[in-house]
């Protein structure tokens, strides 16, 4: 069904933190568009394999890279081994991302920079990498970051989380302002509470708290952010730059 209504055949596209959560949803549904996909991940391998799988199941190529795209170097090589597999990148998707609560009192630096390396230089890092074969393709390309109801909203004990993820509001608006010349389109989407490991480890009466707070009276689901990111990268979303679509079950209006 996808494939029909967003149609990425021939397309690639890289997805950082590809493996589980969000990043394995935007990885399949990508790839059920018609997206070949440079997967990269962080730690697991054997989480990475799995969505490899996945992805040949449905007729697309993977291919895994293993890279702390919080370094910049690291992420280069993500940027080289697309090009070297595939010949371009017509897509990125900006997903990799960890959090380090803690009150501000009791945060240590290296909480502070591991959050802001992680979830903000990694946008630009991994930019940086896919920005020439991006501005090589005749038709543009597409560029998604993956930012959160946090950084619209701060929450006690996310002031390096919540920072980030405001922060990529503008690099998208920058970069959309940059790349619209060469027809590439910059976005981000800011899911809501989503139901990942992420929010499992919330307490069970926090997490009841939050759910009285979402009109839509659910949390949203993993896949409901990868159907965004597939919008906004095929011709559906061909006159949208610049924006953060919100997907938060009305949670912040």
């Amino acid at each position: 069904m996808l494939e029909k209504l967003h149609d990425l055949k021939g397309q690639v596209a890289v997805v950082t933190g590809g493996s589980r959560g969000i990043g394995k949803a935007i990885s399949i549904a990508l790839a059920e568009a018609g997206a070949d996909i440079l997967l990269n991940y962080a730690r697991n391998d054997a989480a990475a394999d799995a969505v490899k799988r996945e992805v040949e199941a449905l007729g697309r190529k993977c291919v895994t890279v293993r890279a702390d795209v919080g370094n910049f170097d690291q992420a280069q090589n993500v940027g080289k081994a697309a090009v070297n597999h595939f010949g371009k990148v017509d897509i990125l998707v900006n997903n990799a991302g960890v959090n380090r609560d803690r009150m501000l009192k009791r945060m240590t630096p290296e909480q502070w920079s591991e959050v802001i390396q992680t979830n903000l230089s990694s946008v630009f890092n991994c930019t940086k990498a896919v920005l020439d074969p991006l501005l090589a393709n005749e038709n543009g390309g597409s560029i998604v970051s993956i930012s959160s109801i946090i950084g619209e909203m701060g929450n006690i004990g996310q002031a390096n989380y919540a920072s980030t993820k405001a922060g990529i509001t503008g690099f998208t608006k920058s970069m959309a302002r940059e790349l619209s010349r060469n027809k590439i389109r910059v976005n981000a989407v800011a899911p809501g509470f989503v139901e990942t490991d992420m929010l499992m480890t919330v307490p069970e009466d926090i997490r009841a708290t939050i759910l009285k707070d979402i009109p839509l009276g659910r949390f949203g689901s993993a896949e409901d952010v990868a159907l965004a990111v597939v919008y906004l990268c095929s011709s559906s979303g061909s006159w949208i730059t610049g924006t953060t679509v919100r997907l938060n079950g009305g949670h912040y209006i």
